[in-house]
Parts: structure tokens; sequence; C-alpha cells
């Protein structure tokens, strides 16, 4: 459904996730059937196989999200169907975030495990020793893409990479346009008409109590065997003429967190709420139906941070520690996977 330039008067509320556990049960009924291969996942690639990091960017409006779903059009399936073609055989991309169906990406990260004796063959090499290694692939990757998904990069993945536990934070922005006509053509797809006053310094203060490692729950789906414990890194606003843009930065978001995040503050900038309320927020232990999450066109994860080289399998310790409220029951499930099925802010 192409986007249109009327401004929601009650944002749905869609399906996100974020770095949670949950059981796998589902895998085999929510994938095509080279999602069995994503259970035997391992931190570092097999001696017979190479890894590789993909930068990948992607206008999420006509996709059911990153993850593959069976009869759905998401940005996984179609990369891994391009994947097939050059190299001959089902293989499985692990993301750093599983964007919700209509979220965008310009930094988005993943990583795939190729055969090598698959890698000697799928596409032609460079005759300048000078190029990039993987330069071509992504030139002939490409080819077998839509308009609206790119790989811009291929590099050989450093050992204990994984585009997903290894990350130190993701970085999101929210886009808004609160000019009295919407949001001009060009850019309707990837901002959000917003056409009424928002405070922008009101939301900028309601956001920073916010910062720092709390217990979300307020902003999350409820998920079995879930953490909303998170740390919240940066939630700023800036203001340009009739743009508004939030700034969101965390080690990792639960489901549904971002826009909730933002759908909380925009009730802020419209005088509903205040400073008080958000920071009440962070005390309840289910989610809050006080506010409407903020519709998904104008969100896009813009940036993944990781460690050093020599800390990527450290990071994966602490990725896979599950937090809890102090006094809480543990959580149960793993923290490795959740049903891809489930999507991301």
């Amino acid at each position: 459904m192409k986007p249109s330039n009327e401004v929601p008067n009650e944002p749905a509320i869609e399906s996100d996730g974020g770095l949670v556990c949950s059981p796998v049960a589902s895998l085999a009924q929510d994938r095509s059937p080279v999602a069995s291969l994503a259970q035997d996942r391992s931190p570092v690639a097999s001696p017979a196989q190479v890894r590789l990091r993909l930068q990948i960017a992607y206008d999420g409006t006509d996709f059911s999200g990153w993850a593959t779903q069976a009869g759905h059009r998401t940005v996984a399936g179609v990369l891994e169907d391009a994947l097939a073609t050059v190299f001959r055989t089902p293989l499985v991309l692990y993301a750093a975030g599983r964007t919700d169906s209509g979220v965008h990406a310009t930094g988005q990260v993943a990583h795939v495990d190729v055969p090598a004796d698959a890698l000697g063959h799928a596409y032609p090499r460079t005759p300048r020793p000078q190029d990039p290694e993987f330069q071509p692939l992504v030139r002939r990757l490409c080819r077998f893409l839509p308009e609206d998904v790119r790989v811009l990069d291929i590099v050989r993945a450093p050992t204990g990479f994984d585009a997903r536990f290894s990350a130190l934070r993701r970085h999101y922005e929210y886009r808004l346009s609160t000019a009295v006509f919407g949001v001009i053509p060009q850019h309707a797809r990837f901002i959000t008409p917003w056409p009424r006053r928002l405070d922008v310094p009101a939301m900028a203060e309601a956001s920073r109590v916010l910062v720092g490692l709390h217990d979300f729950a307020a902003f999350c789906r409820h998920r079995d065997g879930a953490t909303t414990i998170r740390d919240l890194q940066r939630f700023d606003w800036h203001a340009e003429g009739d743009a508004v843009t939030a700034y969101v930065t965390a080690d990792a978001f639960c489901w549904s967190m971002v826009r909730s995040l933002v759908g909380a503050l925009l009730a802020v900038g419209e005088g509903r709420r205040d400073a008080a309320w958000c920071a009440g927020l962070l005390d309840a232990s289910a989610r809050s139906s006080a506010f409407a999450v903020a519709p998904a066109r104008g969100l896009s994860l813009v940036g993944v941070d990781y460690p050093p080289d020599d800390q990527l399998e450290a990071r994966i310790l602490i990725t896979r520690d599950l937090r809890t409220r102090p006094g809480a029951a543990e959580p149960t499930g793993c923290a490795e996977e959740q049903p891809v099925s489930r999507q991301e802010p």
C-alpha cells in the first residue's frame, strides 16, 4: 500500500521486536526451508565456511519487515533469494536489527556463512588488485535485487563476529513533518506527517529522564520469557523548520520499543503529558495503554556499532546474559533467538 499523506487520527500499533529471549519452536512454520539452517547457528563459521559481513540499506515501505515469513515479501527473504541464486545454495542471513513492517534502514548490518567452495566460483574476480575483495560480489548481488533494497558493502567478518550478538548499540532516527500540508511527495515514504504544534524543548526534557539502564516494560509489547531491561544511551530531539527528528540509541531494543518511545514523547509535545509522567512510566511492569505507537514510516535504522575485533566474542557472552528486575523471577527460554516472524522497532 502506498503511504498516504494524511495524518492518522490513531497511529496503528504494529509488531516490532528486539533482542529478547524467546523459543524457536515456530521457526519451521514461519520460514522457508532454508530456515532449518538457522537452528545450527554458531558464533563462528566452520572451517568449511566463510563468514561475510554485509552493509544493507532498504526502503521498508513495501516489505513485511526484515524476517522471512511464508507468503510475505520480506527484506531477508529477498536477500536470501539473491544470495541463493549467486552461490547456488540456500543461505541464511542474521541481522543486527530485525526491523518491522514499514521500517527502513540505511545502516543495517548482517552476516552470512557461505561454503568456501561456493565462494570460489560464484562471481567473477576483479582484475585490479586495488579494488575491494568483494566489490564484484556486491555488483552481481545487486543485479538480482529489487530497487528498494541494496547491499552497500561486503567484507570478510573477523573471527567471533555475529551481526546481532556482537553489537554494542543500535542507532535509530525517527522523522516527522509538522508542515500543514504534511510531507512533500519525494519524502512521503520516509517521514511521518504530523501537522500539529509540538513543544520540542518539552519533548527533549522528558526524553532525558528516560536515558539510562531501566526496565522499559511500559514501552514494549509483552513477550513470554523476554527481558525489557535496556540501556537507553541517547534520546534527543532536533527541530529545523517543519522537520522534527528523534535520535534514539540503545544497546538493544525490545519489541515495539522505539516507536513506543516516540509515541509517548509526541503526547508530551502536544501538551497532553509531561516529563514527570514519562518518568513514572519506568515504574510500570507491563505495557502502557496511555499512548499510541508512532507509525512505522518515519523510522530508520541508521547504524550499528561493534567493539574491536578482539572483544567480539566477549561481547556475545554479555549480550546473551539476560537482565532481570531486582527480585523478579528469572526469564525463561534462551537469549539467543526469537520467532523470526516477530520484528524489531
